[in-house]
């Protein structure tokens, strides 16, 4: 039987602090990126996510649906903190490695030093305010959009340094460190002085480009994410490749999950991401079609609840066009991979769980409790599509 399954992440979504947070993130404590902005915005237009049965997850009375039509319930993050590529590793099917939280200043030396013995022209522009600039065209720094500690970046202007040798530095950074991630990204249109522009301190000392304020998104953005010690052939979209079955990444996923065999669709905008779904689905006629949707989560960092809030509204219309394009052989996730509360203290991302739907036309639904972790998805859909089991996580078809 030719089976498809479609996985949408709506990036950051979360439905509520974590039990953890009081001891793991104090910052967090109170956070309910959805909760939140639906007191913002009481009317807010989510007819499909309604009737899938968000409000029983919700517990939020004005979204009750007596009869839904999804299986719901609640995710909880394995992965430490609350990371968009940790979570979306561990929503494939990946059990998160423990990492070092260390700020770049503390192995700044050592990656110059590593650098140079590659062959690299490696400086320090500013002794007071320390990062390295590469080949005098690549930051390497903290990331500043996420937590204390666990992710560099290494960016660059495309139309001076290739994409290809902004990975080849992001590689040779991620050799010689232990954070969780280094990020090799750049974009068109900007120039180096412009970058360097935008390095910026935040108050707990970390020291890295403002990626949003550089313009690296705007246009010809590229990007490459490296994890520490993940194993992608453990994930559900390659054992799906492994079983013949098509692959397609759509929007932050093909960003962040690695498929060399899969069809990718570059996609910020939250309209291209959906129509992106439907077009494969026209096409498609067995395998899996993995998206996310990121807008949610740059209105979260940006703490814009109002436009937070219209591109739910935006994602809900999409899903009901994707319910009346599924047949009886489709199985419909939808999740988040953690929580940004816009109304949150901070504008950085809160560890809060996150809400699940199981969508099968024709199917009972029921409440399928607080998973233990993501990866549950991943295992659901390696059930689903009859293939080889993921390294984490449990069914719950």
């Amino acid at each position: 039987m030719e089976k498809r399954a479609i996985l949408l992440i709506v990036d950051s979504l979360g439905i509520g602090a974590m039990t953890d947070v009081a001891t793991v993130r104090p910052q967090d404590l109170g956070s309910n990126t959805f909760g939140h902005i639906l007191s913002y915005r009481p009317e807010l237009k989510i007819p499909n996510l309604k009737k899938l049965g968000i409000g029983s997850v919700l517990d939020n009375d004005n979204l009750i649906e007596k009869h839904p039509l999804a299986s719901y319930g609640r995710c909880a993050l394995l992965h430490e903190g609350a990371d968009s590529y940790l979570g979306h590793q561990e929503i494939m099917g990946t059990k998160p490695l423990p990492a070092t939280k260390m700020p770049f200043a503390n192995a700044l030396e050592d990656v110059k030093c590593g650098l140079e013995a590659a062959g690299y022209k490696v400086i320090i522009p500013n002794e007071k305010k320390p990062f390295l600039l590469v080949e005098d065209a690549v930051v390497v720094a903290d990331n500043i959009e996420t937590d204390y500690g666990q992710i560099y970046n290494v960016t660059g202007a495309i139309d001076v340094i290739s994409f290809d040798e902004i990975q080849a530095i992001g590689k040779i950074v991620r050799d010689l460190t232990k954070v969780n991630r280094v990020i090799a990204l750049g974009g068109e249109g900007v120039s180096v002085d412009w970058i360097l522009s935008c390095v910026e301190q935040r108050e707990d000392g970390l020291i890295g480009v403002n990626s949003p304020k550089s313009g690296v998104y705007q246009q010809g953005y590229q990007v490459r994410h490296l994890g520490l010690g993940l194993d992608p052939e453990e994930q559900v979209q390659s054992a799906a490749i492994r079983a013949g079955k098509e692959v397609v990444l759509i929007g932050k996923m093909q960003d962040v999950i690695v498929c060399e065999e899969a069809k990718r669709v570059v996609a910020i905008e939250t309209s291209l991401v959906l129509d992106s779904i439907l077009a494969h689905m026209e096409t498609m006629t067995t395998g899996l079609i993995a998206a996310t949707v990121q807008e949610t989560d740059l209105a979260g960092h940006a703490q814009d609840v109002a436009l937070y809030a219209d591109l739910i509204e935006r994602v809900d219309e999409g899903i009901g066009k994707i319910m009346e394009k599924m047949t009886g052989d489709d199985l419909l996730i939808i999740s988040a991979d953690h929580g940004n509360d816009p109304c949150a203290h901070h504008s950085q991302h809160t560890r809060e769980n996150t809400f699940l739907l199981s969508y099968q036309k024709g199917h009972t639904a029921c409440d399928l409790g607080t998973r233990k972790t993501l990866s549950d998805m991943a295992a659901s859909i390696a059930t689903f599509l009859e293939i080889e089991p993921c390294k984490n996580g449990t069914n719950f078809i």
